[in-house]
């Protein structure tokens, strides 16, 4: 199986040199030459976009729906070049209207197609331990089965093109209500004395717990880490898609809506740039704040 990577960066960059110690023939493909070098570093075979080759899968990393659609129908446009009965697998976090009308281009051009949305960051895609949303059609995903199994340590049909996107926006939502939730959890526990390790043993052991409470909060908030390659701007990208999603479904989720008000308030405070898991600083501040008996007692 051949296959050719578009989009160099963390995720795409460490799932072309996954793919290419697993076995299979890898092209990696970057619009910016640096994104190609750095990968030619680590001995990547790699291309620019007017030199790639013909493959048998074209697998998309991307930022957002706008770089896929470039990719699919201009530059350097797959729906004239890429072969009858290749495979289009979208990696990135991409708006599902986007998704669907693009997936029935592929497959009116005669190539499949499947959304594939990851999860577990640039470590997952270095280890090959990835969770992916698949949506398409099952005959796709059984040809392209032995790629899967080389990127992921699981991966899971979710329903036919657009599913995948779907269910990855919904995901990422409870994701960042869960960050918020779990910070103000751990901040009720530490205001009253109890210290947020064990609070958060607590919560693991009982039914308030989540991947957030059990993976990002031990890894990345109290250990200050906050290095886990996925920036607030991506996650408030990916929350807007969900509220749109809602939006053009005639869908109102009060929850969300407020999900998406609270990442969006303090953009100074919490940059685009920084990792996602610093949306808890603020909240977990306020439990150090001295107590209003402390204050009086001070300003004596």
């Amino acid at each position: 199986m051949k296959i050719v990577v578009i989009g160099l960066g963390q995720m795409g960059g460490n799932m072309a040199l996954t793919l290419q110690a697993a076995g299979f023939s890898v092209i990696g493909t970057d619009v910016t030459a640096e994104a190609r070098d750095r990968l030619a570093a680590r001995g990547l075979s790699v291309a620019a976009p007017s030199e790639m080759p013909a493959s048998d899968v074209y697998l998309l990393s991307l930022p957002t729906s706008t770089q896929v659609r470039e990719v699919i129908e201009s530059s350097p446009g797959l729906l004239s070049l890429a072969a009858r009965g290749s495979v289009i697998v979208d990696t990135s976090t991409s708006d599902p209207a986007v998704t669907r009308e693009l997936a029935a281009r592929v497959v009116d051009a005669g190539l499949e197609w499947l959304d594939a949305p990851v999860s577990g960051g640039p470590a997952g895609a270095a280890s090959g331990s990835l969770g992916m949303l698949l949506g398409g059609e099952i005959s796709t995903i059984e040809r392209v089965t032995p790629m899967l199994e080389a990127m992921s340590a699981r991966f899971t049909h979710v329903g036919p093109a657009g599913s995948g996107h779907v269910v990855k926006l919904a995901n990422n939502y409870l994701c960042a209500a869960h960050l918020l939730t779990t910070a103000e959890a751990v901040a009720l526990a530490a205001r009253a004395g109890v210290d947020p390790k064990a609070c958060l043993a607590g919560l693991n052991s009982g039914s308030g717990r989540s991947a957030v409470s059990e993976v990002n909060f031990p890894r990345w908030v109290l250990s200050g880490g906050f290095d886990s390659g996925f920036t607030a701007g991506l996650m408030r990208k990916d929350l807007r898609l969900a509220r749109d999603a809602c939006d053009a479904m005639g869908l109102s989720l009060s929850v969300l809506s407020e999900v998406v008000e609270r990442w969006h308030a303090d953009t100074e405070g919490l940059p685009d740039s920084d990792d996602f898991n610093r949306i808890t600083d603020a909240i977990l501040e306020m439990a150090r704040e001295p107590l209003p008996h402390e204050r009086q007692e001070t300003s004596r």
